[in-house]
C-alpha cells in the first residue's frame, strides 16, 4: 500500500517501512564466479546488516542451495537473529517444515501456509492464507502437474515414504536466544582466542621459509578465491605448485 500496490484483503492496518529487503530467488553469478548460494548468502546479509525495527523483510526459502542439515541450520539462525535482534517485520517462505516449532520458542514467530486439498488423488490450490505450518509438502503433487513420467512419479513416491520413516530429525529449539546470550557467547569466544594467543607462546618456532615460498604463501593469503572462475582457482594452484617445486 505504500508504494501503490494492491492489498489482497478486505482490510489492514500496515507501518510506514523505512526500506524493503527481499531475498526472493537468485541464480548463479557467472561473471563474478559466485555460485547461487553465495549470492543468496551475500543478498541475506545485506539485509541483515542494514535493516532496521522498521524494516520489511521479505526472506524465500532460505539455505536450499547448501546441504539439508546446513540450510536449516542457517535458515533457524537467520529466523533467531532477526527476530531477537533486529525486530523487523518479516516474511520467512521456507519447505523446511522442521522449522515450524520456533514459534513454541520466539513468541513473536507466527506460523502460516497457503491452503491445499487433495481430491480423487489430484491436489487443488485453495490461494487462501491459513493459521498453522502445513501439514506436508506437495513437490510430487506439482511435478505431475508438470507432466513427469508416472514411474518416475511412484519411485519418487516410494523413496520419499522411506526417507520419512527413517528420518528422526529434530530442530533444536531456541530457548531465547537474546542480545545477552550473544553478548555471553561473544566473550567467551574472546577468552578462547586469548587463550590460544597465550598458548602459541610456548610452541615451537615455525619452520622458516625461503623467499619463494614466503611470496607464495602471501599470494595465498591474498588470493581473492571466491571472486574466481574455477577454472581461474586451478591455474592458479597450479602456478604454485610449479613454483613450489621448483629447485632452489
Amino acid at each position: 500500500a505504500q508504494i501503490g500496490c494492491f492489498v489482497p484483503a478486505k482490510s489492514a492496518k500496515m507501518p510506514i517501512f523505512d526500506q524493503i529487503f527481499t531475498r526472493i530467488g537468485a541464480a548463479d553469478d557467472l561473471i563474478s564466479g559466485e555460485s547461487t548460494f553465495m549470492v543468496e548468502m551475500k543478498e541475506t546479509n545485506v539485509a541483515l546488516m542494514n535493516a532496521t525495527r522498521n524494516s520489511l523483510l521479505l526472506f524465500d526459502e532460505i539455505g536450499r542451495g547448501t546441504a539439508t542439515y546446513d540450510g536449516m541450520a542457517l535458515a533457524q539462525a537467520i529466523i533467531e537473529y532477526v527476530h531477537n535482534n533486529i525486530h523487523a517485520k518479516t516474511l520467512f517462505s521456507t519447505h523446511y517444515h522442521e522449522l515450524t516449532i520456533l514459534d513454541e520458542s520466539l513468541d513473536k514467530l507466527q506460523n502460516v501456509h497457503v491452503g491445499a486439498i487433495e481430491k480423487n488423488g489430484e491436489l487443488i490450490f485453495l490461494h487462501k492464507m491459513q493459521e498453522g505450518p502445513a501439514d506436508k509438502s506437495y513437490g510430487i503433487h506439482v511435478a505431475k502437474l508438470a507432466g513427469m513420467p508416472d514411474k518416475l512419479l511412484k519411485r519418487a513416491d516410494s523413496i520419499l515414504n522411506k526417507l520419512e520413516s527413517e528420518n528422526d530429525f529434530t530442530v533444536e529449539s531456541t530457548e531465547s536466544y537474546t542480545e545477552e546470550k550473544y553478548i555471553e557467547e561473544k566473550n567467551e569466544n574472546e577468552a578462547s582466542e586469548i587463550q590460544e594467543e597465550q598458548l602459541s607462546l610456548f610452541q615451537p618456532e615455525a619452520v622458516s621459509l625461503d623467499s619463494n615460498q614466503s611470496k607464495i604463501l602471501k599470494e595465498i593469503k591474498n588470493a581473492n578465491l571466491m571472486g574466481m572462475t574455477p577454472m581461474d582457482v586451478m591455474n592458479i594452484v597450479f602456478k604454485w605448485q610449479k613454483e613450489l617445486n621448483k629447485k632452489g
